[in-house]
């Protein structure tokens, strides 16, 4: 096989310190690269042209290859050399083809649905940034970039991720256009960027809640729950929304957030004692005020707590203390719906608290209210791997068309990755490592996986994604492949069963 293009020393080194393993056999390099061929071929509907076949299958390879840089120009030159056809291909297939980023997601999430689908999966939602210079990509902004944790010149796209017990793979995105783009003076820079004549503003939540409704609409996957973070708990309206779709979420709020623990009384519209009669109900004069999620916790007595195990780490049991109350919430200072609060302390010197709030029904074990709790990991771990290993934030086309078809075809990237990943879990000849198995194969493991419930799957929080490494193309049907497997031990949850 002909020598690697890339050097393989400027990829980090996996978090367990450890280098990638070649534990593949040649006969598994060929199923591997059969694979990927396969695979793509379920993605030929989405394309009007042979072309795009092809240029769609270049650029998957491009992203899985291991390059520094994944943006055009690098991988035209590991995979076709100083090719300017190529070069001009590849950024028409992605900045101006007509072939469709939505009916390449809808294909995705029917194979999400079919090899990840399970009654125990969860919907997260979250946002990420991605930093860039100028003002010319649609819709940038000086905003909250996430990536560099400040306010920076940025894109935020809102991303949807599905997470069950066999894995987890992107589900939806929408680009955030911020509200600078509105205006009369921006709209040079919105003909330039080409953004939809008919896009109007919304905010993340709403851009969340079309994502979600259009999903539960077409029955894409099977999921109960919804799981996001405090920007979003944040917006009670979101929370009503999403209860309102038939859907639970156990969602994270800020501390400040204030409830009734009883239902206060509601006075209804009427006469009054002096004064134009009442149009609105009102809250009794006698009713308790509110109390704030922070002042709650620090009432509750020491007998509230109890400790669970969250998930089973790299490093063992990430345990914490719980406490759940029945709650009001207010909404236009009238109660609200009754929900759960969960708080959630770390147990450290410093302990972190952190508050939830769940309209799941109060017959909801508290069991399930923890397992989801530790839920979020997935969204975090999905965009971290699209970011370091598919160059999901190295694109360099500026337009709205490209970015969304740079983030399908990530989608896709991340897809193959995870169906590989299922793919050698079931092969026993690989299954001898937490890189090559969903579930780690230490004995110690191994005896303890066994005594859980028969039916309870789990999912690895310490396999990383194949790394693969491209060499220059013999054929036209696909590129060859050589494929390393790295094992890593990343702080994330899996599927563990939850002790009481």
């Amino acid at each position: 096989m002909s020598k690697c293009l890339c050097n393989r020393s400027v990829r980090k080194p996996p978090a367990s310190g450890r280098p990638p393993g070649a534990r593949l056999t040649e006969r598994d390099v060929q199923s591997v690269a059969d694979a990927l061929i396969d695979f793509h071929s379920l993605f030929h509907a989405v394309f009007q042209r042979r072309e795009q076949r092809e240029w769609s299958a270049f650029y998957l390879c491009g992203q899985l290859a291991n390059l520094q840089r994944k943006t055009i120009e690098p991988m035209v030159l590991a995979l076709r050399g100083a090719d300017p056809n190529a070069m001009r291909g590849l950024q028409q297939y992605i900045s101006q083809a007509t072939w469709s980023a939505e009916k390449m997601i809808l294909r995705q999430q029917a194979l999400v649905a079919e090899w990840l689908g399970d009654p125990l999966g969860v919907v997260i939602l979250d946002g990420s940034g991605f930093a860039k210079e100028g003002q010319h990509s649609a819709g940038v902004a000086r905003q909250y970039c996430g990536a560099v944790g400040k306010v920076a010149n940025s894109q935020e796209g809102v991303f949807m991720v599905y997470a069950s017990p066999h894995g987890y793979a992107f589900l939806d995105e929408r680009l955030y256009v911020h509200e600078s783009w509105f205006s009369h003076d921006a709209q040079a820079r919105w003909l330039e960027c080409d953004l939809p004549a008919d896009l109007c503003f919304q905010t993340e939540h709403h851009l969340a809640l079309d994502m979600l409704r259009n999903l539960i609409r077409r029955r894409a996957v099977p999921f109960r729950w919804v799981v996001a973070d405090a920007h979003f708990g944040e917006v009670p309206a979101f929370l009503d929304d999403v209860a309102a779709l038939d859907k639970w979420y156990l969602i994270e709020v800020p501390c400040d957030t204030r409830v009734w623990l009883h239902t206060p009384a509601v006075e209804p519209p009427g006469c009054g004692i002096m004064g134009r009669p009442r149009t609105h109900p009102r809250g009794a004069r006698n009713a308790p005020r509110p109390s704030e999620l922070r002042g709650l916790a620090a009432t509750l007595p020491k007998s509230a707590w109890t400790r669970h195990m969250i998930k089973e780490g790299s490093k063992g049991p990430i345990v914490a203390e719980f406490a759940f109350l029945r709650v009001t919430t207010i909404r236009k200072a009238l109660p609200g719906p009754r929900v759960w609060v969960v708080f959630r302390r770390q147990i450290h010197p410093v302990p972190e608290l952190k508050f939830y709030m769940s309209n799941a029904p109060a017959t909801c074990a508290r069991a399930e209210l923890v397992r989801v709790s530790g839920l979020r990991w997935p969204v975090e771990t999905t965009l971290e791997e699209g970011k370091d290993e598919l160059g999901m934030d190295h694109y360099q086309t500026r337009s709205w068309i490209s970015w969304h078809h740079h983030m399908a075809q990530t989608f896709m990237a991340h897809l193959f990755l995870m169906r590989l990943r299922l793919l050698f879990k079931k092969k026993p000849c690989l299954d001898h490592g937490t890189s090559a198995s969903v579930n780690r194969t230490g004995s110690g493991r191994r005896a303890r996986t066994k005594t859980r419930h028969s039916l309870h799957h789990r999912l690895s929080s310490t396999t990383e994604l194949c790394r693969v490494l491209l060499v220059s193309p013999s054929n036209t049907r696909a590129e060859r492949l050589i494929f390393t497997w790295a094992s890593t031990e990343r702080e994330v949850s899996d599927y563990p069963e939850v002790s009481e």
